[in-house]
């Protein structure tokens, strides 16, 4: 038997384990599944006879490397910032790795010794990034193969709540880290380039300057930009192209809505809070308006803000209950990021029969002799369970088919990569079909960058 070793069985482990748990007879692979919590571990495993459950603390530097050692290929599904001990030991003990994690600086910098040993270090293998990488290349790919120059590539991507589960005013309920919804878009402008133009959004314009999206079957959506556009160019071969943008999904206005959070400073995680344990939710809200002796906060919010009491905007922050005196924050020492963090989960938390989605969708335009011609490819995966979501799907599926085409031989070229070569993408693509996450492609006329398509 081959030992699979899993560090990490948080909540997008879920679909991961259970593909290498049904493929472990005809593979003859052993699934070992770290976890700090050999709880939670075994409730993933529920009593397969080829998996193992142990206790797994990422800082013990000897549980760690006994179960690295033990091996034949490591899985990490920590936190980002955790991967770095883990690779090293496996450079050390010569085992190949596979994240669904951005390549790090500091992973990058181990290229070098995972080369020269020969491994495999495969990073950015999940739905964002991951499937994002392996679509867009596989197109980008077929038009550099007939002949065609690339003017455009736009990219989204959104985690969001199924149609059948979309039940409040905002049209969406928290499917991955509450906290990255939060802060979204802090730490610089977002950078993008289009017809041959630099261009940055400020986080306070951020959610005022969003591209509209019409998605197979899927509906209307929004999108925002993501942070950084312009890294891209070069890691898909487009450092000449004319229009490159990536952006977040969201259902149509719930840009507008986040943006009040964002002027009143709610989204601010600089600075803490005197005394927030003790605040109610209206004394928080109170915390960013003008003092009066007279005005309600409901009335120096709206004022404030300029929202009519008639206008949907002001039902969203109702129904937050943002202006609730008798909820507590019950938060020590918070921001204010983390107070409203808390505000948002208890009205966009999952419910027991709740069910997720994914929805990506790219643009492609290109020059073929003489012609310009675009693309577009969409993707729409739904979720099972709380158990089995789209986003535990889409991250879990394509981490755990790279891990077994890597322990088989199928996967060969070392190094600290992510999927976009056809040898990679081409059978994880190929395999990820099987599970209904196929994408939809379609000719239309070639718009390139269409400013009737964006507000702001």
């Amino acid at each position: 038997m081959r030992n699979i070793l899993i560090i990490g069985a948080g909540r997008s482990s879920s679909s991961l384990i259970k593909y290498l748990l049904e493929k472990s007879e005809s593979e003859k692979l052993h699934i070992t599944v770290g976890d700090i919590s050999v709880e939670d571990a075994n409730k993933k495993l529920n009593g397969h006879p080829n998996a193992t459950a142990i206790k797994l603390d990422v800082f013990n530097a000897n549980e760690r490397v006994q179960a690295i050692k033990n091996a034949d290929i490591v899985i990490s599904m920590l936190p980002a910032r955790f991967h770095i001990e883990v690779a090293k030991d496996c450079i050390t003990h010569n085992k190949n790795m596979v994240t669904a994690s951005y390549i790090s600086k500091e992973m990058e910098a181990l290229s070098a010794d995972v080369e020269a040993k020969g491994l495999i270090f495969m990073n950015e293998i999940g739905v964002d990034p991951g499937i994002d990488h392996m679509s867009a290349m596989k197109v980008i790919d077929d038009i550099h193969k007939k002949g065609g120059k690339m003017l455009l590539f736009e990219s989204f991507t959104g985690g969001l709540v199924a149609p059948e589960s979309d039940n409040n005013l905002w049209n969406y309920k928290f499917t991955w880290n509450p906290r990255n919804v939060v802060t979204a878009g802090q730490g610089g402008a977002a950078m993008f380039i289009q017809e041959g133009t630099y261009k940055y959004i400020p986080y306070h314009k951020l959610f005022r300057r969003t591209e509209f999206l019409q998605i197979n079957g899927s509906g209307n959506f929004e999108a925002y930009a993501n942070r950084d556009s312009l890294k891209y160019r070069s890691i898909y071969g487009l450092d000449d192209i004319k229009t490159m943008y990536r952006g977040t999904i969201r259902r149509i206005g719930f840009s507008r809505a986040w943006n009040t959070f964002i002027q009143l400073g709610m989204t601010d995680d600089t600075y803490t809070i005197e005394n927030s344990e003790n605040m109610s939710y209206r004394d928080f809200t109170n915390l960013f308006l003008a003092y009066s002796p007279t005005d309600s906060v409901e009335l120096k919010l709206r004022s404030y803000l300029k929202i009519d009491q008639d206008d949907i905007m002001w039902g969203k922050l109702v129904e937050l209950d943002i202006f609730n005196p008798t909820k507590k924050v019950g938060l020590k020492n918070a921001t204010p990021a983390q107070v409203l963090q808390k505000i948002l989960s208890d009205k966009w938390t999952l419910s027991e029969d709740d069910k997720d989605m994914i929805v990506m969708h790219h643009k492609f335009g290109y020059e073929l002799d003489g012609e310009k011609h675009q693309i577009e490819s969409s993707m729409v995966a739904m979720g099972e369970n709380q158990t089995y979501t789209a986003m535990a799907k889409t991250v879990g599926l394509p981490v755990a088919i790279a891990a077994l085409k890597i322990l088989n031989g199928e996967i060969k070229t070392p190094g600290v990569q992510r999927p976009i070569t056809k040898e990679v993408y081409n059978p994880i693509l190929n395999e990820l079909e099987n599970y209904g996450i196929t994408f939809k492609e379609k000719d239309v006329p070639y718009l390139g960058y269409n400013p009737d398509n964006v507000n702001g």
